[in-house]
């Protein structure tokens, strides 16, 4: 939290980062995106490590927002849908630890939040198969290398994103077009 009382942090990995990064960016309510890492055992760990799946972090997401303009829910509500909970330690074709499907509650208000959100999903049968996401305290994040930050942005052009980040981002449009930042004309 910071001293704007409207002001929070959700710490989730969903994946990659440049995927998931990509889509929480364009959430009206959204005020900043870091890409890093959390739940390990390593201080300050790198991407070289992190890679490893030996360090316990996963690649995730520090999200500020405005309580006033989007809530904890919401955000779970896009986490959910744009990623495989299902899948342990695994996002499509990353494999490993670091790609865990994880929330890093802040609070004990957050963990609650998350587990009735669980709770509803399971009880819908919203996935054929279990959810496997992990709740954890917020420890520590990390952010990540520079080169990390806003990747898909500044490198659009570049094959992964092309091939994987766009189309995850094309879905998120579509699927969530009311709740995405007004574009300036």
């Amino acid at each position: 939290m910071d001293n704007n009382n409207n002001t929070s942090i959700a710490t989730l990995g969903n994946g990659c980062f440049w995927c998931t990064e990509a889509i929480f960016q364009n959430l009206e309510g959204v005020i900043k995106v870091v890409s890093g890492y959390s739940g390990g055992q390593v201080e300050n760990p790198t991407y070289k490590q992190v890679c490893t799946g030996t360090t316990g972090h996963a690649e995730c997401l520090e999200i500020t927002y405005d309580t006033s303009k989007i809530s904890f829910e919401e955000l779970l509500e896009v986490f959910w849908k744009t990623h495989d909970p299902t899948t342990l330690n695994r996002q499509g074709n990353d494999i490993g630890t670091q790609y865990r499907s994880v929330i890093f509650y802040q609070n004990p208000e957050q963990k609650e939040i998350a587990q009735k959100y669980i709770h509803q999903l399971t009880k819908n049968k919203t996935f054929s198969s279990p959810i496997v996401t992990t709740l954890e305290p917020f420890v520590k994040f990390y952010p990540a290398e520079d080169y990390h930050q806003n990747y898909f942005n500044e490198n659009s052009e570049q094959s992964y994103c092309h091939y994987v980040v766009w189309p995850k981002v094309e879905k998120f449009e579509k699927m969530f077009s009311g709740k995405l930042k007004k574009k300036a004309s």
